[in-house]
């Protein structure tokens, strides 16, 4: 495909993917309502919707063969979602008060697929069992949710540990009642929530080909091509989404947003397609981005843990260790001299960004 042709078709698939992205949101949100889905599970359907670009650039990758790049869609729109939907929007509202209640039960999730995800990266664990072990742990947590948490009861767990989990969700709700209650849809929602997810399909393969493409053509490694162009311009409805709520003052269902979407990237389009058609080799460049996703997740849940939520200081410092990852997957992409060097002080600089959010204190945090 000629230069000229390649730039504007990558272009028009990213306008057309954002738009058409935000439509699926706000159909199947509709169309959740109407099945009577509890919030958090018409947030988890609404994040799966948003999700429908980066997942499908990255099994598009992995079924083309080409492993890096679908490994870098996935993991390096995770860690793009942390800085956007959780960074950029508490520094836009200001302030995203948590329950820590609501910060151990997602975040305990976020971290075992992410834990499980670098594992499985590093070639510890077999895809198979990536799969299993994620894909379980979302069954459970879909248990959980239930229909305003009277899934609870099927878990054969103690009856202390049903009534933190019943509080937990009960709070979930909470946070995300003001920001996720559609009217009912019908019929006509359903019809325009399968046309604009066959747009987004088409449209993020498109985007996917072209700058494949034209990063061979430019000598653009694989890595970054996957890891930060792909991976920020399929994850653009989730970052819209999470201004859009920032501004109207409810930033708090960004954090759900943010876990899930991770979620579903990781389990749909990374493992099952590494299951199908394989992962390849280990690559110390996907181990870099898994890490980072790991770390930064620790480090977000943490910070929210200590302060009860996000800050515009805390999520500016989020951006920031973002910056920080960026510059690395340069330097590792490109093989800049000294490299390692690179990276270690990128790492270092980004640790301390943290470890700044974690002390600081009072609501400006």
């Amino acid at each position: 495909m000629p230069t000229a042709v390649a730039v504007p078709a990558f272009l028009a698939g990213v306008v057309i993917s954002l738009l058409a992205s935000l439509v699926l949101v706000a159909r199947l949100e509709r169309v959740g309502e109407r099945l009577g889905l509890s919030e958090a599970l018409l947030g988890m359907v609404a994040a799966l919707a948003a999700d429908a670009n980066n997942i499908t650039a990255a099994v598009t990758a992995v079924a083309s063969h080409q492993q890096r790049i679908g490994a870098g869609v996935a993991l390096g729109s995770n860690v793009f979602n942390l800085a956007a939907l959780l960074g950029l929007g508490a520094v836009v509202a200001g302030r995203i008060g948590l329950h820590r209640r609501v910060i151990l039960l997602g975040g305990g999730v976020g971290m075992w697929i992410a834990a499980v995800t670098l594992l499985t990266v590093a070639g510890a664990l077999p895809a198979g069992w990536g799969l299993t072990l994620t894909a379980g742990m979302v069954a459970v947590y879909l248990v959980i949710l239930g229909r305003e948490g009277n899934g609870l009861d099927r878990l054969p767990v103690p009856g202390p540990w049903v009534a933190w989990l019943r509080s937990a969700v009960s709070e979930e709700e909470l946070e995300l009642e003001d920001a996720i209650r559609p009217a009912p849809g019908r019929w006509s929602d359903a019809v325009a929530a399968a046309a604009a997810l066959a747009v987004v399909l088409v449209a993020s393969v498109t985007m996917e080909r072209t700058a494949s493409d034209l990063g061979t053509r430019w000598g653009v490694p694989e890595f970054v091509v996957g890891g930060l162009v792909l991976a920020a311009v399929t994850s653009l409805p989730n970052a819209v989404a999470a201004v859009y709520l920032a501004t109207r003052g409810r930033g708090a269902a960004s954090f759900s947003t943010a876990l899930n979407s991770n979620t579903f990237i990781v389990v749909i389009g990374l493992l099952v397609p590494a299951v199908v058609l394989g992962l390849g080799r280990p690559s110390g460049q996907a181990i870099l981005i898994a890490g980072w996703y790991v770390l930064l997740t620790l480090a977000v849940l943490a910070i929210a843990y200590r302060h009860s939520g996000l800050g515009r200081v805390t999520g500016g410092l989020i951006i920031a260790a973002y910056a920080g990852f960026t510059g690395s997957v340069l330097a590792v992409g490109y093989a800049i001299h000294a490299a390692t060097g690179v990276v270690a002080a990128l790492g270092a600089a980004a640790a301390a960004a943290m470890a700044a959010g974690l002390i600081r204190r009072g609501e400006s945090a």
